[in-house]
């Protein structure tokens, strides 16, 4: 049986000595009456630490990614987007292309409300209602608002009179655009006045009376008025930074304040305006001349309607206000319309277009009898790619 002495479990064998004090006093084995006996401690655990199978769920998820090695080295922050700047960029190229689109809308706006109105509607009885679309475009000869330099300096002298320099029909329509000159000093009959030069029509009544004097001569029925003057043409050039110009011959005309060479040249407005105005040294006159204004206008066009003039914000500026400055429309000729002619003198040339004279049968400018009725009938109907070359010269002369 074995030895269980010291454990309190029965009496020791005699002479052994009790050693239950040292066992916490279990048993009888303490000293009777001893003042201070042995007692039991209780265990307690190290300050931070919790009796086994009492851990906080916390500590066991930490425990669990100690073990699985994440909890060791986490992964590191994403890094910081650039999405936030790049929606800022965004945001302003917004802001600038909606101020670049209120801009280009804004110019063209006011530079409507400046332009000059005129009652260009005849009396009386008119040609009805015709296919396709017909301008008469006119240059006026006046010199109001030009100071005495600038008279100097465009060659226009000091007259006070309001003649037409160019007249030019320009027609739209399913066909090829159609730009036709009429020469300033064409014999037609002007009512009220008898046979006269087309231009004195003009010189008697104004718009009116030069509208309904060419109605009568060709039966075409003009559907917009477009009258440009002389500061007016030379500010269009300048605002769209000149034109080119290809004078066959070398020019000298102290009237028209013209010095030029030969060939293709650049030219800025006084010059431009020199170039369609001079017709005292040209072979044909105001044959010749009318073919120099149409190559002037056609140019004109061109550049105006260069992405240019809509990328570079000061030139496009300075294109409306010279318009505005320099053009009197007719009352019935509303924004639309403005755009649609503008948009066809920049398609009047090449396979584009045609530019033609009026078909004359002289130099005296006498229409042809024949030519120039067909060449009216053919516009009346909307039918200007059937107008052969025989009706279409520069001159107006038959080939």
């Amino acid at each position: 049986m074995a030895d269980r002495r010291g454990r309190g479990d029965g009496p020791p064998p005699e002479g052994t000595p009790e050693y239950d004090w040292l066992y916490g006093g279990r048993g009888s084995g303490s000293t009777p009456g001893d003042p201070e006996p042995t007692r039991v401690l209780p265990t307690t655990g190290r300050p931070g630490s919790e009796p086994r199978g009492e851990r906080p769920p916390e500590r066991e998820q930490r425990r669990a990614e100690r073990s699985s090695g994440r909890g060791a080295n986490p992964p590191p922050p994403p890094p910081p987007t650039s999405r936030p700047r790049r929606r800022r960029r965004f945001g302003w190229v917004k802001i600038a292309l909606l101020l670049w689109l209120v801009f280009l809308l804004a110019v063209p706006l006011w530079a409507w409300a400046q332009i000059d109105k005129v009652n260009a509607e005849p009396r009386g009885e008119r040609p009805d209602s015709q296919p396709g679309h017909t301008y008469l475009l006119v240059g006026s000869d006046s010199r109001a608002g030009l100071s005495k330099r600038e008279r100097r300096e465009f060659g226009t002298g000091a007259g006070e009179g309001r003649r037409t320099d160019t007249i030019m029909l320009l027609h739209t329509g399913a066909g090829p655009n159609l730009l036709l000159s009429i020469p300033r000093d064409s014999i037609v009959e002007v009512p009220g006045y008898g046979t006269q030069k087309v231009n004195a029509a003009y010189a008697y009544g104004g718009p009116r009376l030069l509208v309904k004097t060419l109605e009568n001569e060709t039966g075409i029925r003009i559907d917009s008025y477009v009258e440009i003057g002389f500061g007016g043409f030379v500010n269009v050039i300048d605002a769209v930074g000149g034109i080119e110009i290809c004078p066959k011959e070398a020019m000298k005309d102290p009237l028209a304040n013209l010095d030029i060479d030969k060939g293709c040249q650049e030219v800025d407005g006084p010059t431009a305006l020199g170039y369609a105005r001079s017709r005292k040294i040209s072979q044909l006159g105001d044959i010749d001349r009318a073919q120099r204004q149409r190559e002037v206008v056609s140019a004109v066009g061109s550049e105006a309607a260069s992405p240019w003039s809509i990328l570079n914000p000061v030139r496009y500026a300075r294109l409306a206000a010279a318009g505005s400055d320099s053009v009197r429309l007719g009352e019935n000729t509303g924004p639309i319309d403005t755009a649609r002619f503008a948009w066809a003198m920049t398609r009047v040339t090449g396979d584009k277009g045609l530019t033609c004279g009026v078909p004359i049968a002289d130099l005296a400018v006498n229409w042809d009898a024949e030519r120039a009725p067909r060449m009216f009938e053919l516009i009346r109907e909307d039918r200007t790619e059937d107008i052969p070359k025989r009706l279409c010269s520069p001159s107006g002369l038959a080939n």
